[in-house]
């Protein structure tokens, strides 16, 4: 690596060539403030909040967009850059609404700790106060534009990420604000709801649609029969919402919590993780023993699907019918358990934890009710139910571990891993190429399609078959691969994609970490490991020999996409088009 020798605060340091003064402080220990900074998202020197000051230039300088060079001094703490900073931060401040006290960012919002650590009052401007609506037109999220601080983070997750674009700046000076072409709500446009703008935001200005009291009133209600299940990822980052380092497991704490929330069940989504691959692992041999549409491309992904009926709605016909873990855990017990149990699907409500924003509007989905009533009921993302627990009164740390209620309480390695990108393939190969061999496999790991890589591609040999294969995570990377598809410049016959960097462990609706420690931690590969450290760890690693997903198909099922599987755990899908 080359470096360049600069001196920061009288000190010296030898920091890589092609870095930024923020890079270059961040390295050598040093935190300078930011907020429209956001690695690899957003880097444009709007918040004026990363000032510093650098011998030989003219006034104070932005540290997230100005590069070093050999023999620099750079000051970031003298009273000229501190009073600078306060001042911008109090501008900021002159027209935000600051009811700081309720809102749902308050400890965790980037503003409002800047604005202590500086000792701002915001008394000393009062600016121009334009009053908007909230936009609540979508199921998944919520837009206040009185919280927005024009930092455009949004902006470049929405267009930089995962280049989509639908949200932008619109007029200027005291008018600007973020919003959608022709001034339409979110739900008018071709949103996909994947979350990665809320996950951005570094104040209360974008937020998921809250159904907590929802799920209070159901538990509280005694005539509802209230279960809930929580989505593999969710184990590997509900931690982080109660001080624990991110890529901690807290698995069994977060069962515990569960219970003590009232629910008549908790489960673990695992084993649908392994329901789906027995069917998804099926279909896709069915397609190519029967000609078939190829490439095959998975359907876990909700955000995935409704980008592909915006985007390429030439692709539906390519998407696994499959529902996802989600959607068939919800359908599984309004089916099979109901009758089982002697219950009404009626007097069921489904509750899911997960990483996913867009799964609040996957439960409003047409063709998800197989039971006549919606598969879901409510969906919840892991800062909810962080929000559940916290209100609850429950000492989440001090729990003791439990673990998920029977009878659905075995899940494979196979369904763990389906939190991080390449998971969903890997767990369907190991249950395909055994069916394609006819024998075990001597090793499970399939490791050409691990890793945070925006696309990856392999092609294995099983037996007389090749199967080609590729994981793309976010649409930014989706789109450039189906792209390659549509133009024959890539061959494949089975694809997974999910609407997420990295996957559901960086998905919408996981705990918010601030620009600090995303720029200097990799949440992605702390949060993957977790699962894949617990697949490893499992003796039952293949979703074909889930003791409860074979006893599933003994008793209900037949085999799978058998005529009843698809009754029950597959869907359709709509060309929406822009």
């Amino acid at each position: 690596m080359e470096t360049v020798n600069i001196k920061i605060n009288g000190r010296e340091y030898s920091v890589p060539k092609n870095s930024t003064v923020l890079e270059a402080a961040r390295y050598a220990g040093i935190d300078i403030p930011t907020l429209c900074y956001l690695k690899d998202v957003n880097e444009i020197g709007a918040c004026r909040l990363c000032l510093v000051e650098v011998t030989g230039a003219r006034g104070l300088v932005t540290a997230c967009v100005y590069p070093v060079n050999e023999g620099m001094e750079v000051f970031t703490n003298t009273p000229k850059v501190l009073a600078a900073r306060k001042t911008n931060l109090e501008l900021v401040l002159s027209n935000h609404e600051k009811k700081c006290l309720s809102c749902i960012r308050s400890t965790t919002c980037e503003l409002q700790k800047l604005s202590q650590e500086y000792g701002c009052d915001e008394t000393h401007f009062r600016g121009a106060s334009e009053r908007y609506a909230l936009d609540t037109s979508t199921p998944f999220i919520v837009r206040d534009n009185n919280k927005c601080i024009l930092c455009r983070r949004c902006v470049g997750a929405c267009k930089n990420v995962q280049a989509i674009g639908v949200i932008g700046a619109t007029n200027r000076g005291f008018d600007s604000c973020i919003g959608h072409a022709f001034e339409r709500k979110l739900a008018e446009t071709s949103c996909i709801g994947c979350g990665q703008c809320v996950v951005a935001c570094p104040v209360g200005a974008l937020y998921e649609k809250d159904d907590t009291q929802k799920v209070l009133d159901a538990i509280a209600d005694p005539t509802k029969h209230v279960a809930i299940c929580a989505a593999p990822s969710v184990r590997a980052t509900i931690g982080e919402c109660f001080d624990y380092e991110p890529g901690t497991d807290v698995e069994g704490k977060m069962v515990a919590a569960m219970k003590r929330l009232g629910f008549d069940g908790v489960y673990d989504m695992n084993l649908t993780a392994d329901l789906t691959i027995m069917e998804e692992a099926t279909e896709f041999l069915g397609r190519v023993k029967n000609g078939g549409a190829l490439p095959l491309i998975t359907s876990c992904s909700p955000g995935w699907i409704k980008y592909c009926e915006h985007y390429f709605p030439e692709f539906t016909e390519n998407l696994s019918s499959c529902k996802s873990p989600q959607q068939m855990f919800g359908a599984l017990y309004k089916t099979y358990y109901a009758q089982k149990m002697g219950l009404d699907p009626k007097d069921i409500v489904f509750v899911s934890a997960i990483p996913c924003t867009a799964k609040k509007f996957e439960v409003t989905r047409d063709d998800q009710n197989a039971a006549g009533v919606s598969d879901v009921d409510i969906a919840i993302t892991t800062r909810e139910l962080a929000r559940l627990i916290k209100r609850a009164g429950i000492n989440f740390r001090g729990l003791e571990d439990e673990k998920f209620d029977n009878p659905f309480d075995i899940g494979s390695g196979a369904g763990v891993i389906f939190g991080a990108t390449g998971g969903v393939m890997e767990a369907a190969l190991r249950t395909a190429a055994e069916v394609i061999l006819g024998k075990k496999l001597e090793k499970l790991e399939f490791d050409d399609v691990r890793g945070i890589e925006g696309i990856k591609m392999a092609s294995y040999n099983l037996g007389d078959m090749t199967v080609r294969v590729a994981v793309a995570s976010g649409t930014k990377n989706a789109k450039e691969l189906l792209n390659k598809v549509k133009s024959g410049e890539v061959e494949v016959d089975f694809i997974e994609i999910m609407a997420c960097p990295g996957g559901c462990v960086n998905g919408g609706g996981q705990p918010v970490q601030d620009a600090t420690v995303r720029s200097t931690k990799n949440l992605r590969e702390l949060r993957a490991s977790v699962l894949y450290t617990a697949d490893k760890n499992m003796d039952l690693r293949k979703s074909h020999e889930n003791s409860a997903v074979k006893k599933l198909y003994d008793e209900f099922f037949g085999e799978p996409n058998s005529h009843k599987a698809h009754e029950i755990l597959h869907t359709t899908y709509v060309k929406r088009g822009l």
